[in-house]
């Protein structure tokens, strides 16, 4: 592959990249402790991230439990989960907070679908996006004779290539996480 196309190569490889972390906080009825990776707690004045300050486990298919490092921390993590849109109600026994997640209904799985393909087909978008501003580039390139009009014709062969094979990756990313929501 042509040394002009990594750049383009890694913007794509960002947008599936970026993909897959927003459908890892997307909850399909199973307890996944990605869902929290967002989540930033105040640890002595500093905003840290809760599996910093916590230990974070899966004991059972629908829950998730965290246990904080310092018992005085379980008021400010259930603060922050309460604040977030996880849409989930912590419990806590002074040692650990329990998060369990309700079974989906099947009219919420469609939703999630709906919008899981929303989101892969916005993914798509960016991708075919990267690979005009990299055909831009290389007509630019013929343009100012720093290329032929042969290297043009290889250079957008190549790009068109790229971008198929992370669209067939979007797509099969995208099937993934409809088959584990639909799944119950």
């Amino acid at each position: 592959m042509d040394e002009r196309l990594n750049q383009y190569k890694e913007r794509m490889r960002k947008s599936i990249d970026n993909l897959k972390e927003e459908f890892a906080a997307i909850r399909a009825g199973r307890a996944n402790p990605h869902l929290l990776n967002k989540l930033k707690v105040d640890y002595y004045g500093q905003m840290s991230p809760l599996q910093t300050v916590a230990n974070i486990s899966v004991p059972e298919a629908r829950v998730i439990q965290i246990q904080p490092w310092e018992s005085k921390m379980i008021k400010e993590i259930e603060k922050v989960i309460m604040a977030s849109d996880l849409g989930l109600t912590p419990s806590n026994d002074g040692r650990v907070i329990r998060l369990v997640f309700p079974e989906l209904t099947e009219e919420r799985r469609k939703e999630l679908v709906k919008d899981v393909k929303k989101r892969a087909e916005n993914a798509k978008v960016a991708i075919r996006n990267i690979r005009r501003d990299a055909n831009d580039s290389f007509k630019k390139m013929e343009k100012a004779k720093e290329i032929s009009e042969d290297e043009l014709k290889i250079l957008e062969e190549e790009c068109q290539e790229l971008t198929d094979s992370f669209i067939s990756e979007i797509d099969s990313i995208l099937e993934e996480k409809s088959k584990e929501i639909l799944t119950v």
